[in-house]
């Protein structure tokens, strides 16, 4: 038994976590965020080698610091701890997944398929929201106090005689001291009106190259500055130094979380655990952290996806560098260590832009590293207290790069920096797009581990070295991979995957607005929910959906604590009018239905197709979404009609083909007083450019009671030749016929898929549910006799 209990817990404060305890605080919930790190005030981020030695996470060593290191057999991983997560160390780029890289059914080399259940359309709201409340403005290389950044300026040139797109994307940088002023370096930030937790006094942007060391200015809008000052404003409680063990479900509603917290100052490691209780609970432990804690909690969240653990991307991570570059017999400054991280982007089109050939889609950044990397580089060898400075420093980086169990880039990185890689004439390639998802994360003796290659992102990765390259010639600059990059390995800082949304629970974990299947009120926020691999630098694709999960949750908070839904019913509706804030007034609901069975081609009733089918083993499925746009005017329509979304999957259809369109009709007029029909109508394009429509009924007529289960779960249909309109099947050709039934365990899993959007959620399900029970009992009832 707990004694505190609150009305959500955050687990995590990065991109997805920081946006939720916002959105949340502002409705009026009472919200604990639980931070495994700590607070970085401007000023406090380590620089020095004393200061480095002791910045990284690992409690058990009794380091308590900001970077958090991860060796795994195909790849290293570097991420971050600390209030603000990955904000704290990533580059401040605020790019938008391309509307076309959100792609549908995508055939993966192993088999399966990457689905985005979400659309840029989904997301531009969202998209929005974000960046206006990170303050997302271009570089303004425009400005005279930034104009002279020589890294950008050799990017634009080399895009343009390659003909590739340049673009300055939006950065969460302040460079001016308040939104509208001019540019300038150094200078007061104001505050803005929900204020700054830390109380220390930010300057705009001084070109440093410190921004993924944590920028001690605070010119960086990283999330302490914006969404969890926001957030604490409003009430929510931050607890820093708080990590958390373990997850699991209450009887009677809601869930329990265990953590510890670490005391720096306190010699003894050993910690007591502490439990806190909530109504909801949101994972935004970032991809590692979140699928962790699922992994290790899976007995006790039983029915929990198959889909866990899969789905792991580096998002097409790559660092490489450009050395020496010159301008005809002239070195050519490119100066990465002036500038933010990150000033500028080069896109490679992807094959789904309707290139063809083009495959996999990426972008090619300018990288940078810190100004005082320079001084060391350049004055390493003008004394000899110098140089045992520098080769300190650099033994004190390469420790902490080392700590990968199966690999040492000492000497490689150490050759590295002694052909001159930092120099003024050279510059880091920062490459990510669209690789292959599907690694896998699991545990192996109770740790986190990882099965990922390169080797089915082949193509991506040659053409990514490739572009890279051409990059170099037009600069003048020689080439170099990563050290590490000979042993096929990368370094990402981009982790996605493990806890995948999908559009039903055999898809993904959690739903398109991240709440687990099976399990109302646990959400997944942050980049383990990532289907597939955003291409552009993921954060703000991941805070968008974390505000897009928020609007739902809040537009579905009214559910009493204690009423949990059996086998992940949905939630209900928001109880209060600043709760429902930018909810529709229409409600609408959704579920999803797999049917399976046989269809045979050339026969014309549904019966002889079914036999023939299972004589010869063709088999056919579809799995849909069947949404209601509008409840009530649903429910007052006759013909009760809906969309169909999702798949058809056939052999003699060359395997899975997506619905184009879709109706469905529920409990339809069936002709006569006491018959109804369930009608579905499907039209899609199969393997050899085929249009084909599904054109199925399930009849409903009055029968004895024992009828109620095979009339309902059991589909007859016939398929046509093109796209038939309703009314238009007695002249269109039949290609053939079948049979599909809805098993006992797919319907128990249909149940568990049942969600509204939009006001008084549970009301409409309750009406929905209503219709559906009275007119069964209305056609299957005994029939009087007078």
């Amino acid at each position: 038994m707990t004694s505190e209990h609150t009305d959500v817990v955050v687990v995590g404060s990065g991109f997805g976590g920081a946006v939720a305890a916002y959105r949340l605080a502002e409705a009026g919930l009472s919200v604990v965020v639980l931070e495994r790190g700590q607070e970085y005030p401007p000023g406090t981020f380590a620089r020095t080698p004393a200061q480095m030695s002791r910045a990284f996470w690992d409690p058990s060593e009794g380091l308590y610091g900001l970077y958090d290191v991860w060796g795994f057999r195909g790849f290293d991983s570097v991420v971050s701890s600390g209030l603000g997560g990955g904000s704290l160390i990533y580059a401040s780029v605020l790019l938008r997944k391309d509307e076309e890289w959100f792609v549908k059914e995508q055939a993966l080399p192993d088999g399966g398929y990457e689905t985005w259940p979400v659309s840029r359309e989904d997301l531009d709201p969202h998209y929005d929201a974000v960046e206006g409340m990170l303050g997302g403005t271009p570089y303004p290389l425009d400005h005279p106090a930034y104009s002279d950044t020589a890294k950008a300026h050799a990017m634009q040139d080399a895009a343009a005689e390659l003909g590739l797109d340049w673009q300055l994307p939006s950065l969460a940088v302040s460079f001016a001291s308040r939104p509208g002023a001019e540019p300038g370096l150094g200078l007061p930030i104001a505050d803005p009106s929900y204020g700054n937790l830390h109380g220390v006094e930010r300057r705009t942007c001084r070109l440093c190259g410190e921004c993924y060391l944590g920028c001690n200015d605070g010119a960086k809008n990283s999330l302490d500055h914006t969404y969890l000052s926001a957030a604490k404003r409003r009430g929510a409680d931050l607890r820093t130094l708080h990590e958390v063990r373990g997850i699991r479900p209450r009887p009677e509603g809601g869930y329990e979380v265990d953590y510890v917290h670490h005391d720096p100052l306190e010699k003894a490691r050993k910690v007591t655990p502490r439990t806190i209780s909530c109504d909801r609970l949101i994972l935004a432990a970032g991809t590692y952290g979140t699928t962790y804690l699922l992994l290790r909690a899976q007995a006790s969240f039983p029915g929990l996806s198959d889909a866990l653990g899969t789905r792991f991307t580096g998002n097409g991570d790559l660092l490489t560098f450009l050395m020496r570059a010159k301008d005809r017999a002239r070195i050519r400054p490119l100066d990465a260590s002036r500038g933010p991280t990150i000033t500028s982007a080069i896109r490679l089109p992807d094959e789904v832009d309707g290139v063809p050939g083009a495959g996999r889609g990426a972008y090619i950044e300018d990288g940078g590293y810190p100004a005082f990397v320079d001084w060391m580089v350049e004055e390493a060898d003008v004394t000899h207290e110098i140089a045992r400075a520098v080769r300190l420093a650099f033994e004190r980086f390469v420790a902490f790069i080392s700590r990968a169990p199966d690999t040492n880039l000492s000497g490689e990185l150490s050759e590295l920096i002694g052909d001159g890689a930092l120099s003024v004439s050279s510059l880091p390639l920062l490459g990510m797009g669209r690789d292959v998802p599907d690694g896998v994360l699991h545990l192996r003796g109770g740790k986190l581990d990882a099965d990922w290659t390169t080797k089915t992102s082949e193509e991506y990765f040659d053409r990514l070295r490739s572009t890279m390259k051409r990059i170099a010639a037009v600069l003048g600059a020689s080439y170099a991979d990563n050290p590490i990059w000979f042993r096929k390995r990368i370094i990402t800082v981009h982790p996605g995957g493990g806890a995948p949304m999908g559009r039903h629970q055999d898809e993904g974990v959690c739903d398109p607005y991240g709440e687990v299947y099976g399990f109302p009120g646990l959400y997944i926020a942050d980049g383990a929910a990532l289907p597939g691999a955003v291409g552009p630098n993921p954060s703000l694709t991941i805070a968008a959906l974390s505000d897009r999960m928020s609007t739902r949750l809040l537009e579905n908070a009214g559910r009493p604590r204690a009423e949990r839904p059996v086998g992940g019913a949905v939630n209900g509706t928001a109880g209060t009018a600043e709760v429902r804030r930018g909810a529709s007034q229409r409600t609408s609901l959704s579920f999803t239905e797999e049917m399976k069975g046989f269809y045979a081609e050339g026969v014309h009733a549904p019966g002889a197709g079914e036999q023939a089918g299972r004589e010869h083993g063709q088999k056919l499925g579809f799995r849909l979404t069947i949404t209601v746009d509008d409840v009530d005017r649903f429910l007052e329509e006759p013909e009760h009609t809906a969309r169909a979304e999702g798949w058809i999957d056939a052999a003699v259809c060359g395997g899975r083909c997506h619905v184009q369109r879709g109706w469905f009709n529920l409990f339809c007029p069936g002709g006569a007083p006491d018959r109804r029909l369930m009608r579905y109508r499907l039209h899609f394009t199969d393997a050899a450019d085929r249009p084909r429509t599904l054109s199925g009924w399930k009849d409903i007529r009055h029968r004895p009671a024992s009828r109620v289960w095979p009339d309902t779960t059991t589909l007859f249909f016939r398929m046509f030749e093109g796209h038939v309109p309703e009314g238009g099947d007695d002249d269109a050709p039949i290609a053939g016929a079948g049979i599909l039934r809805l098993g006992l365990d797919d319907f128990a899993r249909q149940l568990t898929t049942f969600r509204t959007e939009g006001p008084d959620g549970l009301a409409a399900l309750e009406r929905f549910g209503g219709f559906f029970l009275s007119e069964l009992w209305d056609i299957y009832r005994p029939k009087m006799v007078s």
